[in-house]
């Protein structure tokens, strides 16, 4: 999917069809509609009265946009506001719908002395009209004191009678004393970038019924026109809220916060008000620490559960009422969103804010616990990029992430083709920012390497359809006190240790736990199967070994159900979260831990090095296993008796220091079907291929070699022999996102990139159980499309190949030529810069003795386009391995007049096989740039700032020769 802006209702319905069509025929599924401008410094051009966010210049599009998706079949998703965060313009700061925030004033009293006079007013400016919630004093306690916090002492807090704006109070003889003061008001937060109303809108509540009802009652009356309602129905696909960006210098409130708190805490808010203040994003005051941190806890949860039942909820079931879902980035405070994950029908994640895999992790384990499918990605927003964003840099991002469970990726994004004052290409909704090249991307047929979409946008099909087959299955559930996520903090040992060494986690938070999904089958947890429960203090409590009464229970009920769990601690001592309420619940707590420990499932353990050993003990091993460390991230769903794996090389982000090093090394795969073997599925060709080089371990699984470059990603299935040939492969034929099968890959690749090989395989069909490779010191075995074994290799010799029926048997490749270095070229450059009537393509054409980037081709210097090089080479027929080195950015080859299949753009190595033909051959290589490197000249305003790029064929691009011939 793309997220689509558009600049507000400035928008023809007639452009918007255009664009619908546009992503259709690149391969997209779907775009997600938001009203977003920030690259428009003026904005008096824009008209927010007559074509703002909702007006019916609006609606006329969405029903263009939603129309034109039904006739191409691609689904539309609608942002639930404008900007964000969720806002509309029938409300104002102090409306009871909009966002509130409660702000603290204060005066130092000295002992003995009395104060006389106003209340104090809120320290931080804010909005003018205000409501005193109420007044307290609290003699100040230095032993409790921080760099950034005033220490109070807990027991000296009291309520001061105010009378009107005034309030005397007289302080006791000892002690230095605070009068606290707390004002609820509006935030007055409008969506960012505004006006994207008239009136203008302001963010609402989104801990009240009344916040969200808001939303709801706008979209009834005047975004649901009948048209649009109708539509949604064919080709609607969810409503979207990005992340709850509640910017608040004081503390995030409601007006029925005490209540509700003392309602679900047991215990009035008003004492502890101290030390749950914040300005400017910074805590106040504090008690002890212990009494601080329990405080705070209750105060965060009590905010968690009142977003997730009064907005997600809330807008989930009234989407669906709609025939609508919900996709929602559920963080962005202090909540818990592994909970949140689990209520939206599509929880979201972004590749520029999460710190790490297991920000990722956190809402994978509320989705799969739940039962959920799809975790979705907000991908590529890399400030400063715009226009210089490689497809290189995204997958690079991107591979990690698939590994932990993502599999939707939304890109940010697609831009409106225009818009008022929009400068060449057009109007890219987050450049210029600030006056400077600002967030990337303005993906689309603006962007040279538009060329060649259908290659990149059929990688992600390929992937997204694979990482939704079936289900789940992960190792083991870390059990988080606090659901927090975009926090990069990890679990201990498996995020440094255990996923080096093939396992598998996600997170999981006390509420999940009672989802009826959470049941123990044979040993294992809910949907995603989780061999184990780990359980840790609280990362985001300073450690503390607690846990509620219910999720104590809990987990008692699952380990006495034969689910196995780790402890790591000393839960002796463990306390109940928040501010006690009753002096017997540590001890219940205490009883239940001491059962739970009792149980034969149960392991406790004092360091995180002590992890191995405890779940070893318990016989829980990880499905995938490699002797030593590496940096291959993996996951696992399987679909009845046929396995998926995803192996990617590669950590979270494109830039991990040090540089993600190329892996080579043998992996064993569990799997479910005992008879099951290996089919290798390559996302960039849709191809499969029957793997002929692995070991058959019997129930420890798969043996096999896994190669693979810097963030290079690899499909493996393991199915019954033949599967792939008598029941279709994943997807529908003929689809962006089809796998087909095909012979072997040293067959040579397909005439056409868009048609891979359907037939079905000869060596599938019939091989069946035969015999293949278990080992060889050959560079490759593969099975010819009749199905016997082939042994390849780039050097002359015989070699010895290991069978999996016992014997040993010799291949003898003869002589094999030294690899050739292509380096004379004729380069035709199609240079793209701005023209009268939009984008202007001029044609230079060079002759190269060396690859060089383009800066240093002096009528190329800052030119962005199309490069085609021509390579024109004898040959003597052998088969071989086009290397093309370094290329930036997206490329084609051609052999001889004929497309071959994609090009893996991490790792860009072309079996060619007998596509060189004895005699004259011509070697073509289309590469597509960024705009970039035009723009530093075209708009040096704002792009002049920009280091130009080595677009290009930089090579070195090599012809290496290899033998073949069948083994034995």
């Amino acid at each position: 999917m793309v997220r689509w802006w558009w600049p507000d209702g400035h928008v023809d319905p007639a452009e918007i069809r255009r664009e619908v069509d546009q992503l259709a025929d690149a391969g997209f599924g779907g775009a997600e509609i938001a009203a977003v401008h920030h690259s428009i410094r003026d904005k008096s051009l824009l008209d927010p009265a007559g074509h703002g966010w909702g007006t019916p210049a609006w609606n006329a599009g969405v029903e263009a946009a939603l129309d034109q998706a039904a006739r191409r079949g691609l689904s539309i998703d609608l942002t639930i506001g404008p900007s964000w965060p969720a806002a509309v313009p029938t409300i104002t700061p102090g409306h009871p719908a909009a966002a509130k925030e409660l702000a603290h004033g204060s005066v130092a009293v000295a002992a003995g002395a009395t104060y006389a006079g106003p209340v104090p007013p809120p320290a931080i400016d804010g909005e003018p009209v205000r409501e005193l919630l109420l007044v307290q004093a609290a003699r100040i306690e230095p032993a409790h004191s921080t760099r950034d916090e005033t220490g109070l002492d807990p027991s000296s807090v009291t309520t001061v009678p105010v009378n009107g704006d005034n309030v005397t109070w007289t302080a006791p003889a000892e002690g230095e004393w605070l009068l606290i003061s707390y004002w609820q008001r509006g935030t007055g937060q409008r969506p960012e970038s505004g006006p994207h109303t008239a009136p203008e809108s302001y963010v609402v509540d989104h801990f009240s019924r009344a916040g969200t009802q808001a939303v709801i009652d706008f979209w009834t009356s005047e975004l649901l026109t009948p048209a649009v309602r109708g539509l949604l129905r064919r080709s609607g696909g969810a409503l979207f809220e990005d992340s709850i960006e509640i910017e608040s210098d004081a503390l995030p409130w409601t007006p029925d916060l005490p209540a509700e708190f003392e309602r679900r805490r047991g215990y009035a808010l008003a004492p502890y008000l101290p030390v749950v203040m914040l300005a400017d994003e910074d805590p106040v005051f504090a008690y002890d620490p212990v009494l601080t941190r329990h405080a705070r806890k209750d105060f965060w949860d009590t905010v968690s559960e009142l977003l997730n039942e009064h907005h997600f909820i809330r807008l989930r079931d009234w989407a669906h009422s709609l025939g609508l879902r919900l996709r929602a980035q559920p963080y962005g405070l202090r909540t818990d969103a592994i909970e949140a994950a689990a209520i939206l029908d599509v929880p979201e994640g972004e590749s520029l804010g999460f710190k790490n895999l297991d920000d990722y992790r956190c809402l994978a384990g509320g989705r799969d616990l739940a039962g959920g499918e799809v975790l979705s990605c907000e991908a590529g927003a890399y400030q400063g990029g715009a226009y210089t964003t490689t497809w290189r840099k995204l997958l690079l991002t991107m591979s990690g992430a698939y590994a932990a469970g993502l599999n939707q990726t939304v890109l940010h994004g697609f831009s409106y083709a225009s818009a008022p004052g929009a400068a060449w290409p057009g109007f890219a909704a987050f450049t210029p920012y600030d006056g400077k090249a600002g967030y990337a991307e303005s993906w689309g047929p603006r962007q040279p390497t538009w060329t060649h979409i259908h290659d990149i946008s059929r990688y992600f099909a390929r992937i997204h359809l694979i990482m939704q087959q079936g289900v789940p299955r992960v190792d083991v559930a870390v059990l988080r006190q606090t659901g927090y996520t975009k926090t990069g903090i990890g679990a201990s040992w498996f995020t440094a240790s255990g996923v080096p060494t093939g396992w598998t986690h996600q997170f999981v938070s006390g509420p999940l736990l009672d989802l009826p999904t959470a049941r123990v089958r044979e040993g294992r947890l809910g949907g995603p199967a989780y061999k184990a429960l780990f359980v840790e203090g609280d990362r985001f409590y300073a450690g503390e070994c607690t846990m509620t009464l219910a999720t104590a229970r809990r987990l008692l009920e699952l380990a006495r159900a034969g689910l196995p769990v780790v402890l790591l601690g000393d839960w002796s001592a463990a306390s109940v979260p928040g501010v006690p309420r009753d002096g017997d619940d540590d001890e219940r707590l205490r009883a239940l831990v001491a059962s739970l420990t009792a149980e034969p499932t149960v392991r406790t353990i004092a360091a995180q090095t002590d992890v191995p050993a405890a779940l070893a003990s318990l016989g829980v091993r990880p499905d995938v296993r490699y002797a030593t460390p590496s940096t291959l991230l993996t996951l696992r769903r399987v679909d009845g008796e046929v396995d998926y794996y995803y192996l990617c090389n590669g950590r979270h982000q494109e830039n991990v220091k040090p540089p993600v090093a190329p892996i080579d090394h043998e992996v064993t795969l569990a799997r479910a079907d005992r008879d099951g073997v290996p089919y290798l599925l390559d996302p960039w060709t849709g191809r499969v291929t029957r793997v002929a080089l692995y070991a058959d371990d019997g129930d420890e699984g798969v043996r096999l070699r896994v190669a693979l470059r810097t963030g290079q990603a690899r499909i493996i299935a393991i199915a019954r022999p033949g599967l792939f040939s008598t029941h279709p492969s994943p997807g529908s034929p003929g689809s962006s996102a089809s796998f087909n099968t095909s012979g072997s890959s040293g067959s040579g690749p397909s005439d056409s990139p868009d048609s891979p090989d359907s037939s079905d395989s000869p060596a599938d069909r019939t091989m069946g159980a035969r015999t293949h490779a278990t080992s060889t010191d050959a560079d490759q075995v593969t099975f010819s499309p009749a199905g016997r074994l082939l042994v390849r290799a780039a050097r002359p010799g015989t070699y010895t190949t290991t069978l999996s029926d016992g014997r040993t048997v010799t291949t003898v490749i003869g002589p094999v030529a030294a690899p050739v270095e292509l380096t004379s070229w004729r380069l035709r450059v199609e240079s793209w810069g701005p023209g009268p009537a939009g984008t202007a393509k001029t044609v230079h054409t060079v002759r190269l003795d060396r690859l060089v980037p383009w800066p240093e081709i002096p009528e190329l210097a800052d030119a962005s386009g199309v490069g085609t090089y021509t390579a024109r080479l004898d040959w003597d027929g052998s088969p071989a391995y086009l290397e093309l080195g370094e290329v930036t950015d997206t490329c084609r080859v051609t052999v001889n007049g004929r497309r071959l299949d994609p090009v893996d753009q991490l790792h860009p190595v072309i079996d060619l096989g007998s596509r060189l033909r004895r005699g004259s051959n011509t070697v073509e290589v289309e590469v597509a740039t960024p705009l970039g490197n035009r723009l530093r000249v075209a708009d040096p305003e704002v792009y002049g700032g920009l280091t130009r790029q080595p677009y290009g064929l930089l090579g070195p691009v090599r012809l290496v020769p290899y033998g073949e011939a069948a083994a034995g």
